[in-house]
């Protein structure tokens, strides 16, 4: 009897560090990885080239090789540089990146096929704010780009910051504008209630939600500094921008938070747009076509490869347009950002709390 009483007030706590190890082994030992493959399969595809395919079967263990070779690269640094705020700068990239993640829910509630008392969710930290925390959470990313640049010492690096800084501002109120939208159309800044107010029908097949995706999908590319928004890096004009003196794993540390960012805002795209993991959109769910969640204790499994497909679909989408789009000039990125999206997204609010006030719904 004792054993029993033991091992279910282990479980709970058991669940919750597989959670935490499954999400952060999964986005910096998984996804990095595979995405700096896909990166150069698809740029090479693109271009008309065979792309990595020495190290390992077609090239799969390149991002290894990569990060061994960043590993035990010198770590240079020059003279001039502020080192205290030179050394903190990847470290503040890093972990917002990570940080973020931690309230995206990536699955249905579950109680593992009863082991658990209570059903519990797919998710490390089920907060009820969860929206508003990753919109905080993802603007701290921004002090480490600006503190990159100016403690460089370096008028390029500088260049980059201040470009970073004020594109990120820009593009953090569009984005916002979006989700704006879909907070009135879900009644919720809870991640796992907007996904379930997507039950009957995802918001992207809306007419409010359709226009806050084109709203959201330009701010997600201008937030992680991805073509065609890439102009804090801009390597024609700026070197390589706000880490132009940054080698070895300092430099990695920038590089992994950039595929760690990407990863967040995919994940926030499904989730606001496309239903997380709920099957499809018009009310055909797991449940519908006679799948229980709560089957197995690994049920759980197959609505979040829907999800993770999904979300995969989004990191295609950003290596697909870096090598398809030219660079914005920084005049158009500014206009594209203040003059259009913010507008259309102030409009777009109007239209939703109009629907909502006098049509019933959307």
């Amino acid at each position: 009897m004792i054993n029993i009483v033991l091992s279910a007030s282990v479980l709970p706590w058991v669940f919750f560090f597989g959670k935490i190890l499954f999400i952060f082994t999964l986005g910096f030992g998984v996804i990095a990885p595979v995405m700096i493959w896909v990166e150069r399969r698809v740029a090479a595809f693109v271009q008309d080239r065979v792309g990595p395919n020495r190290v390992g079967p077609l090239g799969l263990l390149q991002s290894l090789a990569d990060g061994i070779k960043l590993l035990l690269k010198e770590d240079l640094r020059p003279d001039e540089v502020r080192p205290f705020f030179f050394i903190l700068a990847p470290a503040l990239a890093a972990v917002p990146a990570a940080m973020a993640f931690a309230v995206v829910p990536f699955g249905p509630e579950t109680t593992l096929g009863g082991l658990l008392a209570e059903p519990a969710r797919l998710q490390i930290a089920p907060l009820n704010v969860g929206l508003l925390y990753v919109l905080a959470i993802g603007s701290l990313a921004v002090y480490s780009i600006a503190l990159a640049g100016w403690a460089s010492n370096n008028k390029f690096s500088v260049m980059g910051s201040l470009r970073a800084s004020a594109q990120m501002i820009s593009y953090e109120l569009a984005m916002g504008m979006a989700v704006v939208a879909v907070i009135l159309m879900s009644g919720s800044v809870d991640l796992y209630d907007i996904v379930k107010a997507q039950t009957n029908h995802w918001f992207i097949f809306t007419i409010p939600g359709f226009i806050a995706f084109l709203i959201f999908v330009p701010a997600m590319f201008a937030e992680t500094n991805r073509t065609p928004f890439d102009l804090p890096e801009a390597e024609a004009e700026l070197v390589v921008g706000f880490h132009t003196e940054y080698s070895g794993m300092k430099f990695g540390l920038f590089f992994l938070a950039e595929y760690v960012n990407m990863t967040t805002l995919s994940a926030m795209c499904v989730l606001f747009f496309f239903g997380g993991w709920e099957f499809l959109p018009f009310g055909l769910t797991w449940e519908g076509i006679g799948y229980q969640v709560d089957q197995h204790w690994f049920s759980w499994v197959i609505p979040f490869a829907w999800f993770a497909a999904k979300v995969a679909f989004f990191l295609f989408v950003f290596v697909w347009v870096r090598w398809t789009l030219p660079r914005f000039r920084y005049d158009q990125l500014m206009g594209l950002g203040w003059k259009t999206l913010v507008p259309i997204g102030i409009a777009n609010i109007a239209l939703v709390a109009g629907l909502i006030t006098f049509g019933g719904g959307f």
